[in-house]
């Protein structure tokens, strides 16, 4: 391997001495705290509140690609996002850059996923269109909108606070779409409003921000292969056809089940090192990149398409649109939540569940709000019918897969 890339992104790195440093550690507000004695990092004071957070806890329970499943063994979210940290972590050590706000941008990545992978999301997107929304769903940006105005913690007197989350912490969140083919990446110079980017619009602000976007994709592809394996997925043609599709592309030969996460993640991660620079971004080899493609079509015809999930998305889209559905009904501005209450006795889990998210907020009870402690900022104003369906909508995507099926079989349950 060329180890003269070795170190050579520390001077772009995400570090004081960069001209951005000052950009990339601001915050949206101050913390309440004294922290005149703090031992931590900003990124690493970032890290801790994500992993501090219940939409990381909660990853545990929402799908990766397999839903439901019984093996111990299959990715979940949680996983992913662990997989994700690593891969960024041995990248960025090896160039230079801040591992610490790689870790930070790794976890926090998919903290606003839907329940039931991204099939869930494109249910949640449908909805949303069917219901007028001006904006359509998408999880980076969801997971934004999470880690600014969701997700709480208690600061040192109790209150809840929002997270309040660096700038470049929160930059490579919403930028870290791996779906999209890239090669060459190179962080954009705007300093922007993150809450008006698009989806797709820009690279991330810094190079770590980058690193994770390209180690998503890494840490899927393998994986992927590996849990689909488990339920044997493939057949002996498929694997014939993996190795052709890695004989034909690096031109070297493979086992008949080598290509697996290690192979891939060994591969990826050791190429992109060796053909990486600050001048040029970072760069797989032709070969490498065009490997990556191809086995992300591979993943998607004979995993995303496999017959054997049909029944899992059918399911996942009965679910969501029943909670949207039976909650949309219960809007009735600042009576909202006596109108759920009446139905308590009846369905306990779900209006229970979505009245404290209510109180937590919107406005319909400020005096609850202080009572419970409450700082966090207000997102929903109850004389909005809209406001309410964005309540809903945002309620739904924090749960789990499971608690969704659990409060779904309230719902048909007598």
């Amino acid at each position: 391997m060329n180890t003269n890339t070795k170190q050579l992104f520390t001077n772009v790195a995400a570090f004081p001495e960069n001209e951005n440093w000052e950009k990339n550690i601001s915050r949206i507000g101050k913390f309440s705290a004294n922290n005149e004695f703090e031992i931590r990092s900003e990124f690493e004071r970032d890290y801790n509140r994500i992993i501090n957070c219940c939409a990381y806890s909660r990853l545990k329970h929402k799908t990766q690609v397999f839903f439901a499943t019984d093996n111990d063994h299959v990715c979940t979210r949680i996983e992913h996002v662990n997989y994700v940290a690593s891969i960024s972590k041995s990248i960025a050590k090896y160039l230079g850059l801040n591992t610490e706000l790689v870790e930070a941008i790794s976890l926090g990545h998919d903290l606003g996923h839907s329940p039931f992978g991204h099939h869930g999301e494109r249910i949640i997107i449908k909805i949303m269109e069917e219901e007028g929304f001006r904006y359509k769903f998408w999880h980076e940006y969801n997971s934004l909108r999470f880690v600014d105005e969701v997700e709480t913690l208690p600061n040192q007197e109790g209150w809840s606070e929002n997270l309040n989350l660096t700038y470049a912490v929160r930059d490579g969140i919403v930028s870290h779409c791996g779906e999209v083919d890239e090669n060459a990446l190179i962080p954009r110079k705007e300093f922007i409003d993150l809450k008006e980017i698009k989806k797709g619009q820009y690279m991330p602000f810094t190079y770590e921000g980058c690193v994770v976007k390209i180690s998503d994709k890494i840490a899927y592809l393998g994986r992927d292969l590996q849990d689909a394996a488990l339920y044997n997925f493939f057949d002996k043609n498929d694997y014939l056809t993996l190795r052709q599709i890695a004989e034909n592309i690096v031109k070297e030969k493979v086992k008949l089940k080598e290509i697996n996460t290690t192979y891939l993640m060994h591969k990826f991660i050791l190429d992109l090192c060796e053909n990486s620079t600050p001048e040029t971004g970072l760069n797989f080899s032709q070969e490498n990149y065009e490997l990556m493609r191809q086995i992300k079509k591979f993943n998607f015809e004979k995993i995303c398409m496999n017959r054997r999930l049909k029944p899992f998305m059918e399911y996942a889209n009965l679910v969501l649109r029943t909670l949207y559905n039976f909650l949309k009904d219960y809007y009735a501005d600042f009576n909202t939540i006596s109108n759920l209450a009446k139905d308590a006795p009846y369905y306990r889990e779900i209006i229970k569940s979505f009245c404290s998210w209510l109180i937590k907020y919107s406005n319909i009870d400020t005096k609850q709000r202080v009572n419970k402690k409450y700082k966090n900022k207000i997102i929903y104003n109850m004389e909005n019918e809209m406001d309410y369906k964005q309540a809903i909508i945002d309620y739904i995507s924090s749960m789990t897969d499971k608690f969704a099926i659990k409060v779904y079989e309230e719902l048909i349950t007598f």
